[in-house]
């Protein structure tokens, strides 16, 4: 499977790598498996969901931050690899959810990520995963998400 053409023929495209907001590797290959640093819903400059999901922000406003995390991550993972066509899998995504104290939806948060990897993947993008809310992220944005693959060689 070409994923280059799938993320083009799904009308999206790889973003430019955010900048790094402190002293780390937005991402790191040890064997075949490539760890992406936490990545936050950044695109066009700037990030572009900011505040608690279930105060100033509703479900689908974390979902699409989600998706946006998500895409970061694989462009970082992408910068390792040459490509995402050097993803052999997706093995793990953990996302963190900034949350007003009464919201409990995180799971449903983190499928704005999920369904854009399933999409992206198919059955290689299936994933074990990790939904936390939290009370605050860096930068008072929504969602932050990290990720390891497994890459082809």
């Amino acid at each position: 499977m070409d994923y280059e053409k799938k993320l083009a023929d799904l009308g999206l495209s790889l973003p430019k790598l955010p900048p790094r907001a402190g002293l780390y590797l937005p991402a790191v290959k040890t064997g075949r498996l490539v760890f992406c640093s936490g990545q936050g819903p950044f695109a066009d400059g700037a990030m572009k969901f900011v505040g608690r999901v279930g105060a100033e922000l509703n479900v689908e406003d974390g979902a699409a931050a989600a998706r946006i995390c998500a895409l970061n991550c694989l462009a970082e993972i992408s910068s390792v690899l040459g490509s995402l066509n050097g993803i052999r899998r997706v093995v793990q995504v953990r996302g963190f959810v900034n949350s007003a104290p009464d919201f409990h939806d995180q799971p449903k948060v983190l499928n704005g990520a999920s369904q854009l990897l399933l999409d992206l993947f198919g059955a290689a993008g299936e994933h074990a995963r990790t939904a936390i809310g939290t009370s605050n992220l860096p930068g008072n944005i929504a969602v932050e998400i990290d990720m390891v693959v497994e890459a082809r060689e």
